[in-house]
């Protein structure tokens, strides 16, 4: 069975893990630098070729990229067992960022709430029903 992990470009993957790692408490696991690459610009030696965020079970891989263009076709879900770890997550994710749609009870039955994080990316953040 296969396993989904998101990969998110960015144009500092160091600071947005950073970032991550505390709102989701999650933590760096791996980085890899251009700089293990044979034969890589000088300038990009210092940049992320892969990084590995781990959050709970979750792993989300990262990578410096520039530019970075933002779309609109999809949104990153994280779903959680309880309210409170639920609504930490929201509240971090929100941090310097955009909601969309604040966190609250839905008439389906779940928490919910929508969010820009302050790098563009889109979360909703959900309770299992």
């Amino acid at each position: 069975m296969p396993t989904l992990h998101p990969y998110i470009f960015s144009e500092d993957a160091r600071k947005q893990a950073d970032f991550y790692a505390k709102a989701l408490g999650g933590e760096i696991v791996d980085v890899k630098t251009f700089a293990e690459m044979p034969n890589a610009p000088e300038e990009d030696k210092d940049k992320v070729m892969h990084l590995v965020l781990k959050v709970g079970d979750l792993q989300i891989f990262m990578a410096d990229s520039s530019p970075v263009r933002q779309g609109n076709a999809i949104d990153l879900t994280l779903v959680y067992e309880s309210e409170e770890e639920a609504r930490q997550a929201f509240e971090g994710l929100a941090q310097g960022g955009k909601v969309l749609m604040p966190f609250e009870r839905m008439f389906w039955g779940t928490s919910f709430g929508r969010v820009v994080d302050p790098f563009g990316i889109r979360w909703q953040i959900s309770t299992e029903n």
